[in-house]
């Protein structure tokens, strides 16, 4: 935007001078803008005077938490308290001076607050608006609450991530992170790009603005491979497997003689001949119950046996050694020591020790995804203190530091 302030200098990446504000909070809209701050985009984070609450999320260490530190990072705090009749304006400044705006309120809550796309558009006609909800912004569920796991839920990945039927009385398995919302943020910064692409291309760029409506259920149903389709064609709901896929075989977790577990995908024809021949089987390739993936599938329980009957005569590491040699693709289940330590993710910077203040030693942070070979994004900075940047970004907008102060005083900021 041609009245853009220019703020402290930024790092590379494909996306530096991209302005983003965030109205976000908890997880989907600051993934999403995690991501683009990561490529060198200048992020203008909102949070309430007391911070986002998902600061207090995860393990902490003198209140302050270690997953903060990569959550937040690359972005500029500032505070601001919405509830205030004076926010209203600022942030109409800070839209003033945005390519784009996230946000994950409650469908219609920014509208009663007066910050309508109508209103953040006022000043600025191309503002690429990205809401990210529960249920998206119309429907019958466009109303009821949400966090990542309602999107699980509604979206299929909860039934489909648990136990075979009949093996267990326990409730379905919950994956170990809020995928949900992390679907939801990275379909939202690819749908920023998009708008974005078609707002300002060289070519054939129109100028306009483009309002994103990113649902949690959507993002978590676009996953779901062939649930769907199948369905409809079919009328055969997919049902939970467990450690398998439900497509091709062998591909599981199979148990080792040290207690760990080795994951082996030997499902196609040359791969299950290596893997018949490295358990000293070869006969087993041509056997028909095996002799071809449907055979495989039809007997997959006589299979995994037979599989597992081999990996527990090894280690979980000479199983890996013997498995990579045949090259055979599998993998121990890492751990975060394990990650932690991996020289893959080393090497490619996948993972990083950052300094951050609020911790005495450094903090490892996953690297920069994608990395963008020519133009690679960096770690400019961790996850900032609350308001470390309100002065700095108020004053680009021309409030000096002491209406800053009065602002301050009076509970805007």
């Amino acid at each position: 935007m041609d009245d853009r302030p220019n703020p402290a200098p930024q790092g590379g990446g494909p996306l530096a001078g991209l302005r983003v504000l965030e109205l976000g909070h908890f997880v989907a809209a600051p993934f999403c803008t995690r991501l683009l701050a990561d490529l060198g985009a200048d992020v203008v984070k909102v949070e309430p005077p007391g911070g986002d609450p998902v600061r207090q999320w995860g393990q902490q260490v003198d209140g302050a938490a270690p997953w903060w530190s990569m959550h937040g990072r690359n972005k500029r705090s500032v505070t601001l308290n919405l509830k205030h009749p004076k926010a209203k304006r600022i942030v109409l400044d800070l839209a003033r001076t945005a390519d784009v705006l996230v946000e994950n309120f409650r469908p219609g809550q920014l509208d009663r607050m007066g910050l309508g796309d109508a209103a953040l558009r006022g000043d600025n006609p191309g503002l690429v608006v990205a809401h990210i909800s529960g249920f998206g912004l119309d429907g019958p569920y466009r109303d009821r609450a949400a966090f990542g796991v309602i999107g699980e839920a509604v979206g299929g990945l909860r039934h489909l991530c648990n136990h075979p039927a009949g093996t267990t009385d326990l409730p379905p398995v919950r994956i170990g992170i809020s995928i949900g919302d992390s679907l939801a943020g990275l379909y939202a910064a690819f749908g920023i790009m998009a708008a974005l692409w078609r707002r300002d291309a060289a070519k054939a760029g129109d100028g306009k603005a483009r309002t994103l409506d990113v649902a949690l259920t959507d993002s978590v149903l676009s996953m779901m491979e062939g649930l769907l389709p199948e369905y409809g064609v079919l009328g055969t709901s997919r049902e939970p497997v467990g450690s398998r896929i439900p497509t091709a075989a062998p591909t599981s977790a199979y148990p080792c003689r040290d207690g760990k577990w080795i994951v082996v995908a030997a499902n196609s024809q040359p791969l299950w001949a290596k893997l018949a021949a490295l358990m000293g089987r070869p006969e087993l390739a041509a056997d028909p119950r095996f002799v071809d993936n449907p055979a495989r599938l039809a007997n997959v329980e006589e299979l995994d046996r037979l599989i597992a009957g081999w990996t527990r005569t090894l280690d979980a590491v000479e199983a890996d050694r013997a498995l990579e040699q045949a090259d055979i693709p599998s993998t121990l289940i890492y751990s975060a020591a394990e990650v932690a330590a991996d020289p893959q993710f080393r090497q490619r910077g996948m993972v990083r020790e950052v300094e951050d203040p609020a911790f005495a030693r450094p903090v490892l942070h996953a690297g920069v995804v994608p990395l963008v070979v020519d133009d690679p994004g960096t770690i400019r900075w961790p996850g900032p203190a609350v308001g470390a940047h309100t002065a700095e970004v108020l004053g680009e907008l021309g409030i000096g530091r002491d209406d800053v102060e009065a602002l301050r005083a009076e509970g805007v900021l």
